[in-house]
């Protein structure tokens, strides 16, 4: 004799695109792996000691926390609403966001432009480490902040 309420959670899986899910999960996982480990290594290569990271590191940390945040107050409530439309299409929080949107099949164009966005902010993300990395690693015993970190991101070779 089977169970009805088995049958129908049976039926209910195997209806989960788990490809589309699995290969979701992947990309915005190293994007955003990608993404802000090159803030990471930016804010790495300018200071010397972990109490100096520390100021760099909350700005960083910001967008990480507004997408939890919005996971939880926008994009699980209204998943097609304007916040979670937009936290899902900003690179810094598309990450989190996108992923909570996938179980409500967002629009096709919108995973497009999230994942082309997201691809175009890690560039930018790497250029700008790159130049503050340039720089940053020879500065070895200056001390930073943000006015030296822009003006080391602006200088020409």
């Amino acid at each position: 004799m089977q169970n009805p309420a088995a049958v129908q959670a049976l039926k209910m899986f195997s209806q989960i695109p788990f490809g589309y899910v699995i290969f979701s999960f992947l990309f915005y996982f190293l994007g955003g792996y990608l993404l802000y480990g090159a803030l990471f290594a930016a804010v790495g290569s300018a200071v010397d000691s972990p109490a100096e990271a520390q100021q760099f590191m909350f700005p960083i940390t910001i967008p990480l926390l507004i997408s939890y945040f919005g996971l939880f107050t926008f994009v699980l409530d209204n998943p097609n609403g304007p916040a979670s439309v937009w936290l899902s299409l900003i690179p810094f929080t598309s990450p989190i966001a996108m992923m909570g949107r996938i179980a409500f099949n967002p629009p096709l164009w919108q995973m497009a432009l999230s994942m082309v966005l997201l691809v175009a902010g890690f560039i930018f993300t790497a250029w700008v480490a790159g130049r503050i990395y340039r720089v940053g690693i020879l500065m070895h015993g200056t001390k930073i902040n943000y006015k030296v970190m822009a003006k080391w991101f602006l200088q020409r070779n």
